[in-house]
């Protein structure tokens, strides 16, 4: 389940993964010359990067895209699922033509060269930071968007219940709620009730083992 958008720091919060120590030694460094970027969390495989994130909420990860447990790009789509907001700069010892177009269309903003200098990673993480501001304006328009459709989709189903519709359009406005996995017990009420009196034996047993699955995770 993603995590809600959070509104970025004063300084570019970044996590480093390198299974190599001397690398994460020299990535940290380099990252001290360059202002207003504080390094939260330093990952020795892609796992750990993964766990450090999620608790961390980076602005930009910095992940080696060879690591033991979890490679680079595999490490990020998990990130990417919790924290889509999050950029991210691959760093390979090779210049993959493969890897970079994979990489890219991934949603990774940057690609360093192993040995990269200051200049390079200060471009770099720049880059990526315009990319996450334009990815998280996005978010929050989408975000916006869905909670207005939210809103218009209670005020039909309050209209509907009152006059207690059981018709396709009142059954299409119910099910829209019901995908919400926060949604409210009196709407999937409802919709049970329009899946019995429409005799929709089938949808009404796939709601009650979603409402059973959805009450085993609230539990736990």
């Amino acid at each position: 389940m993603t995590q809600p958008y959070v509104a970025p720091q004063n300084k570019l919060r970044i996590l480093i993964a390198d299974d190599v120590q001397e690398a994460r030694r020299n990535t940290r460094l380099m990252l001290a010359t360059i202002d207003d970027v504080e390094v939260v969390a330093i990952a020795s495989n892609g796992l750990q990067a993964v766990q450090l994130a999620k608790e961390h909420h980076p602005d930009i990860v910095l992940l080696d895209i060879n690591m033991p447990e979890l490679d680079g790009l595999s490490a990020y789509l998990r990130i990417a699922q919790i924290h889509p907001d999050t950029g991210c700069i691959i760093i390979s010892a090779e210049k993959d033509t493969t890897t970079l177009r994979t990489a890219m269309s991934l949603g990774v903003q940057e690609y360093l060269i192993k040995p990269f200098t200051v200049d390079e990673l200060d471009v770099a993480v720049k880059r990526a930071h315009d990319r996450v501001i334009e990815n998280r304006k996005k978010i929050a328009q989408l975000h916006e968007l869905s909670r207005k459709k939210e809103d218009y989709l209670k005020q039909l189903a309050s209209e509907y219940s009152k006059t207690r519709r059981t018709d396709d359009k009142a059954m299409e406005v119910f099910e829209q709620l019901a995908e919400n996995p926060q949604c409210e017990g009196r709407w999937l009420q409802t919709l049970a009730m329009i899946y019995i009196v429409r005799q929709q034996w089938g949808r009404l047993k796939i709601l009650a083992e979603k409402v059973e699955q959805r009450t085993k995770n609230q539990n736990k």
